[in-house]
C-alpha cells in the first residue's frame, strides 16, 4: 500500500519535485510561501510518483513498457508504434483501489472547499524529470480541462499518465538523455478558473529572446491558455520594466502589441470534448486583452515569483471572467536565457541582402538558410527533409521529433512565448512565428533565409543569402575615459545590445519609431477630417481602433516605444532626438500627402525646429511632447533627455523651448536637461550663445559635413567628396568643442564618423570630446581604438 499517495498543494514545495514532478511542486511552493505576498493560485492537489509506480506494479505493464523501448530503440518499431502502444497499456490499466479513493475523496474535499458539489478541474501532468534548469519539458505531457465528476476525473487520471508516452515527449527524452523508465508522473488537480469566459497567457520574468533580465514578458489572449501556449493565435504582447514597478505611481509598461486573437478555446456545451474552438469577435479583435493595471499586477507577481526562486521563470496566468480576479496557474523556470553566462557577445551578420518574403516574432538571435519544407499538419511529418527549413501553419510540441532536425522553421501562427517558440529556444534553431502567411507565400524547395539577428522582428529571405558569425568577449574591451554610447532607433533591437557596456544612448531616433511602429502622420490623427484618400482614412480607423482618441495612439505608441529603447540603459542618460523628418518623409505617413508641400530641397527645408512652433506642425509636436512627458513622468524614465536638431538661430531656439514649456517640457523641471543638434555652421560661430539655452550639444556630423562641404549628403554623385574627415569638417568640429568646454557644457557626437572611421574617433578623443556614440554594431571594434587614442594621449584611464 502506498503512503500517502496524494497531498494536498499547501502541503508540497520545491524539495518535492522527486514526489510530484516539477510542476506540482512549484505550485505547492507558490501556496505556501507566496500566497501572503499576493499572489493568487487555484486550490488542488497531487498525486506522487509513488501512486505512478504502484499503478504500474498493480497492472503488471513495466516489463511490457521496457521490451517496447528496446525495439524502438533497436529500430525494429517506429516512433508512432511505440507510443501507442505503451499508451494503450496505460489506458486499459486500473488505479488500485486505495489510490482510486484518495483521488476520489481529495476531490469531494477540493469541491467543498469552492462551495461547489459538482467542480470543474484541470487535470495536470508533472512529471518528476521536467523543468529541471537544462530541460523545460514544454509541453510534453497532456493537460485536460473542464473535467467536472469523479468518472471523468479517473478517466483524465489515466490518460495524464498515458501522456507521459506521447511521440513527442519520448523524442524529447531520446534528445535530452533521460531513461524513460526513470521518470514517474504526477497527476495535478487544480480548480478551474473561468478563464473560458475570461484571458489567460503565459509570461515571463526575462526577455525570452535577448535575455535581457530586466523586463516581464507577457502573452494574452481571450479564452483558455491553450491556445497561447500551444501557438495557435496569434497573442496580445506586453512588455513591463521591472526595476521601476516598485514606484506605485509609475506604470513602466514599454511595450503593448495587440495581436490579431482570431479565434478562442472555450468550454464545450455537450458531446465528448470538454473544450472547443470558436472565433472572436471584432470587438475582442480590436481590444487589448488585458488593462494598464491587470498588466502591472502580473508583472508585480513575476518579480515575486522570481525573487523568491532566485532566476528566471516562466509562469501562466490566467483571469476568471465570472469575478475578474488574476491567477497564476503554473510557475517554473525559464531554461535557456538564464542558463547563458558570461560576458561573451555572439553577432549574426547578413553578409547579403535579398526580398522579404514574411515577417514575424524572431526566436533566437541566429540566422539560417536552406530550402523550405512546406508541411501542414503533424500528420505529414515523415515528409520533413533533414538541414531544411520548417514552414508550418503553427509549431506545437507533436513537433519535437522535426525541430532539432531543422535548420529552421516558419510558422503562421504564435507568440514569442508559446511552447514551441520556448523549445525552439532550448535546442537552438532559430524560428520566426506568427508570420500570417508564410505557408501561403514560401513555397516547398523553395531557397530561403531566415533573419532572427535584426532585433524582435523575424525576417524571411528569398534565396540562401550569405551571413558570418562573431563572437566577442566583452570581457576583454578596454575602458575608456570617454564616454562610449550607442545610437539606437529601433523598439524592436533595443534588447539585442543589453550586453554592450555602454554609457547610455547618445541619440535615439524618435522619427524610426514614427515611420515604423506609428506610420501615421501626426496632424491626420489631429485633424482627421482634413485626410481625402479613403483608404488611408480607413487605415487610420484600423490601426487607432483600440484607443479612445486617434491622437492617444500617436502618444501611447511614442512613449512605450521611447522606453524600450531607454530601458536597457537606466539610469544611464538617454539622449532622444526630436522628430526630424523631412517634407517628403513625412509626406509618405498615412495621412501625410494632407499636410505637406512639395519642397525642392526638403533637405535644407521644412524640418527640425522649425516645424515645432510653426502652425502648421504646431499640434503634431505638442503630441511629441506628451509622449515625451508620459516617458518621463508616467512611465519613470527620467533619464531620457530630449534633443532639438536642425536649429538655425538663436531664436528659433527660444520659440522651441517656450513651445515645449507650454506642453509640459520645461527645462530644468523635474531634472529635464535638453540638448541641441550641432550640426550648423551657425551652430559653431554662435555656440557660446546656444550654449546658454541647452544643457548639452551633440555634434551631428552628417548634417555638418553637408553643409559645411555643400554635398547633398544623399547624392550619389558626390559621394567620393563626402567625408567628416575634410580638414574643413574637423576645424569646426574642434571649434565646437572648444567653446562648449568652454562654456562648460558638455559635447559629444552622435553621427556615422566614428562609427565608420576608427581614425575619426581617435581625433575626437585627441580634441577631448566628451562622448562618443556608435551604432551597436560598430562599437566592440570602436572602442579599442578610442582606448588606444586616450592612451596615446597620456589621459588618465577610466579606472
Amino acid at each position: 500500500m502506498v503512503q500517502s499517495p496524494v497531498k494536498w498543494f499547501e502541503d508540497t514545495g520545491i524539495g518535492d519535485v522527486a514526489q510530484v514532478g516539477g510542476k506540482n511542486a512549484s505550485l505547492g511552493e507558490l501556496i505556501r510561501s507566496l500566497t501572503a505576498r499576493g499572489v493568487r493560485v487555484p486550490d488542488g492537489f497531487a498525486t506522487t510518483a509513488d501512486a505512478y509506480r504502484a499503478f504500474l506494479d498493480a497492472n503488471g505493464i513495466e516489463a511490457a513498457m521496457r521490451s517496447r523501448i528496446r525495439d524502438y530503440r533497436a529500430g525494429e518499431a517506429t516512433l508512432r508504434a511505440t507510443g501507442e502502444a505503451i499508451r494503450a497499456l496505460f489506458l486499459e490499466s486500473e488505479f488500485p483501489v486505495d489510490i482510486a479513493g484518495s483521488i476520489r475523496t481529495h476531490y469531494r474535499e477540493l469541491g467543498r472547499r469552492a462551495g461547489l458539489e459538482r467542480l470543474s478541474v484541470a487535470v495536470r501532468s508533472s512529471a518528476t524529470a521536467e523543468d529541471l534548469p537544462d530541460a523545460s519539458f514544454a509541453g510534453q505531457q497532456e493537460t485536460f480541462l473542464n473535467v467536472a465528476g469523479e468518472r471523468d476525473l479517473m478517466d483524465a487520471c489515466r490518460r495524464c499518465y498515458a501522456s507521459l508516452f506521447t511521440d513527442r515527449a519520448i523524442s524529447y527524452r531520446e534528445i535530452k538523455g533521460f531513461g524513460h523508465l526513470d521518470v514517474a508522473l504526477s497527476i495535478g488537480v487544480q480548480r478551474m478558473v473561468r478563464s473560458d469566459v475570461g484571458a489567460s497567457g503565459v509570461m515571463f520574468s526575462i526577455d525570452t529572446d535577448s535575455g535581457f533580465p530586466r523586463a516581464a514578458v507577457i502573452s494574452a489572449a481571450w479564452g483558455l491558455g491553450e491556445t497561447v501556449v500551444q501557438g495557435t493565435i496569434n497573442p496580445d504582447n506586453y512588455v513591463v520594466f521591472k526595476p521601476l514597478l516598485t514606484d506605485p505611481d509609475l506604470a513602466p509598461i514599454i511595450e503593448k502589441t495587440l495581436g490579431s486573437k482570431e479565434r478562442k478555446m472555450v468550454y464545450s456545451r455537450g458531446g465528448s470534448a470538454r473544450t472547443r474552438m470558436m472565433d472572436t469577435s471584432d470587438a475582442e479583435r480590436r481590444t487589448f486583452v488585458l488593462d494598464d493595471a491587470e498588466i502591472l499586477a502580473l508583472a508585480r507577481w513575476a518579480v515575486t515569483v522570481e525573487e523568491h526562486y532566485g532566476r528566471p521563470m516562466d509562469m501562466e496566468w490566467a483571469r476568471d471572467g465570472v469575478t475578474g480576479e488574476l491567477f497564476l496557474v503554473q510557475a517554473r523556470p525559464e531554461t535557456v536565457q538564464s542558463r547563458k553566462t558570461g560576458p561573451r557577445f555572439v553577432l549574426h551578420h547578413l553578409l547579403e541582402r535579398g526580398e522579404v518574403l514574411a515577417t514575424g516574432s524572431a526566436v533566437g538571435d541566429s540566422i539560417a538558410h536552406g530550402t523550405a519544407c512546406v508541411i501542414r499538419t503533424a500528420a505529414d511529418i515523415a515528409e520533413f527533409r533533414d538541414g531544411a527549413i520548417l514552414v508550418t501553419e503553427m509549431t506545437d510540441p507533436d513537433w519535437v521529433p522535426v525541430m532539432k532536425r531543422a535548420a529552421g522553421i516558419v510558422t503562421d501562427h504564435g507568440g514569442p512565448t508559446s511552447h514551441a517558440a520556448i523549445v525552439s529556444r532550448e535546442l537552438g534553431v532559430p524560428a520566426v512565428v506568427g508570420t500570417g502567411n508564410a505557408t501561403g507565400v514560401l513555397a516547398e524547395g523553395q531557397a530561403v533565409t531566415i533573419s532572427c539577428a535584426e532585433g524582435a522582428q523575424g525576417r524571411v529571405y528569398a534565396g540562401s543569402l550569405a551571413f558570418e558569425t562573431e563572437e566577442v568577449d566583452l570581457g576583454e574591451l578596454p575602458a575608456t575615459r570617454t564616454a562610449v554610447m550607442v545610437n539606437i532607433a529601433s523598439p524592436a533591437a533595443a534588447f539585442q545590445w543589453w550586453r554592450l557596456p555602454a554609457a547610455g544612448v547618445g541619440l535615439a531616433r524618435m522619427e524610426f519609431i514614427i515611420s515604423n511602429l506609428i506610420r501615421i502622420h501626426p496632424m491626420a490623427l489631429v485633424h482627421p477630417d482634413r485626410v481625402a484618400d479613403s483608404a488611408e482614412t480607413e487605415q487610420i480607423r484600423a490601426l487607432t481602433s483600440g484607443y479612445p482618441d486617434p491622437t492617444e495612439y500617436f502618444v501611447d505608441t511614442l512613449a512605450r516605444g521611447i522606453g524600450k529603447l531607454a530601458a536597457p540603459y537606466h539610469p544611464l542618460p538617454v539622449i532622444v532626438r526630436l522628430s526630424d523628418f523631412k517634407t517628403n518623409e513625412y509626406a509618405h505617413l498615412i495621412g501625410g500627402a494632407a499636410f505637406e508641400l512639395p519642397e525642392l530641397n526638403p533637405m535644407l527645408g521644412f524640418r527640425g525646429a522649425s516645424r515645432y512652433y510653426d502652425d502648421r506642425y504646431r499640434e503634431g509636436f505638442a503630441l511629441e511632447c506628451a509622449a515625451l512627458k508620459r516617458v518621463r513622468e508616467r512611465l519613470g524614465f527620467s533619464n531620457v533627455i530630449v534633443m532639438v536638431p536642425f536649429c538655425r538661430t538663436t531664436q528659433e531656439a527660444d520659440k522651441v523651448l517656450a513651445v515645449m514649456a507650454e506642453n509640459g517640457l520645461v527645462r530644468g523641471g523635474n531634472g529635464l536637461q535638453v540638448y541641441m543638434m550641432c550640426e550648423i555652421p551657425a551652430n559653431v560661430v554662435l555656440a557660446e550663445e546656444f550654449a546658454t539655452r541647452f544643457d548639452g550639444f551633440s555634434i551631428g556630423s552628417n548634417d555638418l559635413t553637408q553643409l559645411v562641404l555643400g554635398v547633398d549628403r544623399d547624392s550619389a554623385q558626390l559621394a567620393a567628396l563626402f567625408d567628416e574627415r575634410d580638414p574643413a569638417v574637423m576645424a569646426m568640429i574642434s571649434e565646437a568643442i572648444r567653446k562648449a568646454h568652454a562654456a562648460g557644457i558638455k559635447i559629444g557626437i552622435c553621427g556615422q564618423g566614428p562609427s565608420n572611421h576608427p581614425e575619426f574617433a581617435a581625433f575626437l578623443v585627441r580634441e577631448g570630446i566628451d562622448s562618443i556614440s556608435l551604432n551597436p554594431d560598430s562599437f566592440l571594434l570602436t572602442v579599442p581604438a578610442i582606448a588606444e587614442a586616450e592612451n596615446a594621449e597620456g589621459l588618465p584611464s577610466a579606472g
